[in-house]
């Protein structure tokens, strides 16, 4: 696992259930004990592969819940077509393009890239990374 920067203030339980109540979601347990270790940061290292196609990028930071500049919440209203497909905006990389959780029954828990700028309806812009949110910070490597 990746040393995370912890920039946030500590989440509490409380703080965690009422921001899944007020968005009528249910976020994937691993996801879950990362907030509320963490609630967010800089990892280190960062570097992860998106696909052969595209090839890797930097993760920049996970967002965290609360008063900060990279909150999750406002992050939620921002990328609401991601919503639509099922996920949530969990983290950016440095390019702006995000790294989803999914929300939803067919993909929960499940880490995906999602290419912001590449112009395609429904999943055509998701790329896999890992089938949970531990497995995907197993595979963060060091930037070669």
């Amino acid at each position: 696992m990746p040393e995370i920067q912890n920039i946030h203030e500590s989440l509490t339980i409380g703080d965690l259930e009422s921001f899944e109540s007020n968005h009528n979601i249910t976020l994937p347990t691993y996801y879950r004990n990362f907030l509320l270790a963490y609630n967010g940061g800089y990892p280190n290292p960062g570097t992860y592969k998106i696909s052969v196609e595209l090839g890797e990028s930097i993760l920049n930071i996970f967002y965290g819940i609360g008063n900060m500049y990279d909150n999750l919440e406002k992050k939620l209203d921002i990328f609401d077509e991601i919503l639509e497909l099922g996920f949530i905006p969990i983290a950016d990389d440095l390019f702006g393009n995000q790294i989803c959780i999914g929300i939803s029954e067919e993909y929960f828990g499940q880490i995906f890239h999602w290419a912001h700028d590449e112009e395609h309806d429904g999943m055509e812009n998701m790329y896999f990374l890992s089938n949970n949110f531990n497995d995907f910070l197993d595979v963060l490597y060091e930037c070669q």
